[in-house]
């Protein structure tokens, strides 16, 4: 394909969505034509399974259900928006990918969801696709999860599902991002998410542009 794709994952409250608008705008200026997207949620069908996904009480479904609609969502983002933009030459950065359904679902969750089936479900939904570049956030989750509730509290949807979830999870959750950057040292890189968010940008300008030579 003749556009990038470049992922941004983490925990709650690393900064994904700031540092995505802040990358976005640098790229613009170096005449790339940029297309912002999520997951879920980056297409009309993937805001209706945002909101059952990541809002109400965190029991309401289990692990395995919780994979295929993420998965679902996935598909349906890949075929009606990703691949089409990349086709004609866009460059598309997106707040979470299938690193996160790993990192949830499996890690998360303690192997609810064995790898063997996300594999199987990464597969169908996928194929042999992956994302140019990965861009791992890390931080302390007390201090992510203190900043993403903190944003929940002026917003009139309160999409804090995963936030409710015991704080073992998200230590388990951090282990896990870090166990897929290991595995994968060329696509994925991990940066201090607890850097000043200029500096933090700066570190992402200068690992994309060495990455694209840009």
């Amino acid at each position: 394909m003749k556009g990038k794709f470049i992922t941004f994952e983490g925990g709650e409250g690393t900064g994904k969505s700031t540092q995505i608008k802040m990358l976005s705008e640098y790229l613009k200026q170096k005449d790339k034509d940029i297309v912002l997207t999520k997951e879920p949620g980056g297409t009309p069908l993937g805001q209706e399974l945002r909101k059952m996904l990541i809002t109400g009480d965190k029991d309401k479904m289990d692990a395995v259900t919780e994979a295929l609609l993420f998965f679902a969502d996935r598909h349906n983002h890949l075929v009606s928006k990703v691949w089409p933009a990349m086709e004609i030459g866009q460059w598309v950065l997106s707040d979470r990918f299938a690193d996160s359904t790993f990192a949830y679902q499996y890690y998360g969750h303690q192997g609810r969801v064995s790898k063997k089936n996300l594999d199987a479900l990464y597969e169908i939904a996928v194929g042999d696709f992956k994302p140019d570049l990965t861009i791992i956030l890390d931080i302390d989750p007390k201090i992510g999860l203190a900043r993403s509730l903190k944003k929940a509290a002026g917003e009139e949807i309160k999409e804090v599902r995963f936030e409710s979830i015991d704080i073992d999870f998200h230590y388990r959750l951090r282990e896990g991002f870090l166990k897929i950057a290991n595995n994968d040292p060329h696509r994925c890189v991990v940066l201090d998410a607890n850097k000043p968010i200029d500096e933090l940008h700066k570190d992402i300008v200068a690992l994309v542009s060495a990455r694209f030579d840009i």
